[in-house]
């Protein structure tokens, strides 16, 4: 996007509100016009990059950058792979398949944590530990995240 004609458009409409004044003004109105311009185009890049950046906090499966290019301001759009939920854990199994006893050993204070965490849930000792372990083999059930995007972000290239 070449914001050269926003700029040249900002320096006429400071002309032309300087020309009443005589020459002199718009002299001087036509040398700020001059000195503005980089001040003028950053404010541009900056309201372009504050644009992107909450478009981009609008967007699920893609995201806004302001891309340099010289003085050329590029917007570019990224797709990215949309989210897919993990696979649930299997249930534990179901009564009636083989069991195998297993003897824990556990700190007294991690025995009542258990305990009364297994009561809370209205289930027994057993049972939560066979859920526990169950979750740390098939890994937890986790809901969908989505990363949320700072609105100050820059991103970019710079070439020297």
């Amino acid at each position: 996007m070449d914001l050269t004609p926003y700029l040249e458009t900002l320096r006429a409409d400071l002309a032309a509100a300087a020309a009443p004044g005589g020459p002199e003004t718009t002299r001087a109105a036509e040398l700020l016009g001059h000195s503005l311009e980089p001040s003028a185009r950053l404010a541009l890049l900056e309201a372009l990059s504050d644009a992107a950046a909450e478009i981009t906090t609008r967007l699920r499966d893609a995201s806004v950058e302001v891309r340099l290019r010289g003085r050329e301001a590029d917007l570019v759009v990224t797709q990215h792979a949309p989210f897919t939920e993990p696979a649930a854990p299997p249930p534990p199994p179901v009564d009636g398949g083989d069991l195998t006893r297993l003897t824990l050993r556990m700190p007294e204070a991690l025995k009542t944590h258990v305990e009364q965490t297994a009561a809370a849930e209205g289930i027994s000792v057993n049972a939560w530990l066979v859920r526990a372990v169950t979750a740390a083999v098939n890994g937890p059930a986790t809901p969908p995240t989505y990363q949320t995007r700072s609105s100050k972000r820059i991103t970019g290239y710079f070439q020297a």
